[in-house]
């Protein structure tokens, strides 16, 4: 796919040699593999801190249950396990981040391979459409909130 022919004969098409075009289209799908091992990454952290979050929650509810002189120090630990768990909701934009961002990388990588490799023996490439809107997620920060997790 990386032929060097071009119209004007020189390797240039619109300004863009072959070479840099598939070294740049090289690059786009590089990041876009980094981008997807790190939505693998983020996907694993999350599942693991929430069984732990949970398995504390219930270890703590069925402490609330016994007879506490003082049930204060346990209703303050599910406050704290409430807030890590809507901490949790970050992995939920990072995954929506990560798949507009990968979405926008392979319409530029497409249409590179379109523009700068048009009219090669494997026929003309597919360009996937790039998302509609410019951000998926607007919130920029987590505010802690009550979660009801027993």
């Amino acid at each position: 796919m990386h032929s060097e022919q071009s119209s004007d004969g020189a390797g240039n098409r619109g300004g863009l040699s072959f070479l840099a075009a598939a070294d740049l289209q090289d690059h786009l799908m590089t990041v876009s593999n980094d981008l997807d091992r790190l939505q693998t990454l983020l996907a694993d952290a999350c599942d693991t801190l929430q069984a732990g979050f949970f398995g504390a929650s219930q270890h703590l509810h069925d402490l609330r249950a016994t007879a506490l002189p003082d049930p204060q120090p346990v209703d303050r630990a599910v406050e704290h396990l409430g807030a890590a768990v809507t901490a949790l909701q970050f992995q939920d934009m990072a995954s929506q981040l990560i798949n507009h961002t990968l979405g926008r990388l392979r319409n530029c990588t497409d249409r590179l391979a379109r523009d700068a490799f048009d009219g090669d023996d494997d026929g003309d490439a597919v360009v996937e459409e790039a998302p509609l809107r410019p951000n998926p997620v607007t919130q920029a920060e987590m505010d802690t909130g009550f979660i009801e997790i027993f």
